[in-house]
């Protein structure tokens, strides 16, 4: 029976260690993916119709006070040339019918996501339910042009000063 240098029990030692992190990520990963597939199968759709979704992708988050509370399941395009997104929201989180549903982003650049603002109705949209208000994206350039030509307005108005009449 051959013995192992003190480097090679060393690089034995750290091998397995990797190995057996690497296995208990894989579980973690496997769990956490089993717990959201048990959920789904209680979870409910509703629907909200935006004119513009602009950098909003399937499987983004939808939120209520800053929590999670579902996930963009789907989009497509009605007849009216809007977009229409499937929203997953999970069980026991009840959504007043008269609430909003806004695109929003997380910091300037940052990701978008659906905020949803509660209404104060006692009724709640049900499954296959929808968004009676709803907010569209807000592009980042088209904000910074309105900017741009507000700032160009101020300075042509005050460029432009009127001249006092003479008195005869």
């Amino acid at each position: 029976m051959d013995y192992f240098t003190k480097e090679e029990l060393k690089n034995l030692i750290i091998g397995l260690c990797v190995i057996g992190f690497c296995l208990l990520c894989v579980v973690i990963f496997k769990l956490q993916r089993n717990t959201w597939k048990d959920s789904e199968d209680t979870d409910y759709c509703v629907y909200a119709t935006f004119n513009r979704t602009d950098g909003l992708s399937i499987g983004d988050k939808v939120r209520m006070a800053g929590i999670d509370v579902g996930l963009v399941e789907n989009s497509v395009l009605d007849e009216d040339y809007r977009a229409t997104l499937t929203l997953k929201i999970h069980e026991g989180i009840l959504i007043p019918d008269d609430s909003s549903a806004s695109i929003v982003s997380s910091g300037i650049m940052g990701n978008k996501y659906i905020e949803i603002e509660p209404g104060g109705s006692e009724e709640y949209i049900e499954n296959e339910g929808e968004f009676s208000y709803t907010q569209d994206a807000i592009v980042l350039e088209e904000l910074v042009d309105r900017i741009i030509s507000l700032g160009k307005a101020k300075r042509n108005a005050g460029a432009i000063k009127p001249q006092p009449q003479e008195e005869i």
